[in-house]
């Protein structure tokens, strides 16, 4: 029987425990690490069909747990993480890391609105000591960038959100960046992409780039240019367990990566030019020129 157990362990006197990042370059090869070894365990898994286990070390008194401690932890996360409420990416995990670690926010389709750039200020403001890194991850199959890629395409889909006002919110902010992906894609693909097939997944896989990287710029300019604090994007491919960015010829683009320099024009933002554009859906497309 194939089995994955990956155990949370803490020694009382601190053995093993992993240092605490010293700047945000240290916090980012952590944490596209952490996304290695979590995906390479469960490849094992799959691949050999073995039993696999890994050990997270943690620290005692993230927990509550040393011997000297009289109160509760204090926060000291390395690095805060806007992610979706998708219950298939759970953070601390895929990043193979443990309590006191990460300051999580979740909100479906991982946009920046007002509460959660409230959150993110909070934790810049207050926990700036220990926190070194923030993160935009979204994730491929996003159903809430899914719904708006639809209302997009089906406009009429609209009208039956009228009374739904909380819903209307979430898609009036990802309707924006769907717009702008259809635009990426018309510009790569011809304008006549919207006819071909494959064309609504590659929208919604565009979409989902495009949110993350838009919403890293967005948290970068809250943060300052001249901080020390550093704001990366990524998603989370849930076929392969990997976190992913599309670079420029490299259709790998494993791990994380910063936002762009301006919101609309980058390269980090081309992703049908990237070396993904080669598989499904957008190898069905066929650019033109």
């Amino acid at each position: 029987m194939r089995t994955v157990e990956i155990a949370y362990r803490y020694e009382e006197k601190n053995l093993g425990v992993r240092p605490r990042p010293s700047d945000a370059n240290t916090a980012l090869s952590r944490l596209i690490g952490g996304n290695r070894a979590f995906a390479e365990l469960l490849d094992s898994v799959k691949d050999k069909g073995a039993s696999v286990r890994r050990v997270v070390q943690v620290d005692p008194r993230d927990l509550g747990l040393a011997s000297d401690m009289a109160a509760a932890p204090s926060q000291r996360p390395f690095a805060a993480v806007l992610g979706c409420s998708d219950a298939r990416v759970p953070l601390e995990l895929i990043f193979n890391e443990g309590p006191n670690d990460l300051f999580v926010i979740r909100v479906a389709g991982n946009g920046l609105g007002s509460d959660v750039l409230g959150s993110l200020k909070y934790a810049v403001e207050h926990l700036g000591g220990s926190l070194k890194l923030v993160v935009v991850l979204g994730h491929s199959g996003c159903g809430a960038v899914s719904s708006a890629v639809d209302v997009f395409l089906n406009p009429g889909i609209y009208l039956s959100l009228v009374n739904r006002y909380s819903l209307r919110e979430i898609l009036d902010r990802l309707l924006v960046v769907v717009h702008v992906s259809a635009r990426k894609l018309q510009a790569a693909f011809g304008s006549d992409i919207s006819g071909r097939t494959g064309y609504r997944q590659a929208l919604i896989e565009t979409s989902v780039v495009i949110n993350a990287a838009l919403a890293a710029y967005s948290a970068q300019q809250e943060i300052g240019k001249d901080s020390e604090l550093r704001a990366v994007y990524g998603v989370y491919l849930l076929e392969t367990r990997r976190v992913w960015t599309p670079r420029i010829g490299d259709p790998d683009g494993a791990g994380l990566a910063p936002p762009p320099a301006t919101p609309l024009n980058s390269s980090s933002l081309e992703m049908p030019s990237s070396g993904r554009h080669e598989l499904p859906p957008f190898s069905a497309l066929s650019p033109t020129g």
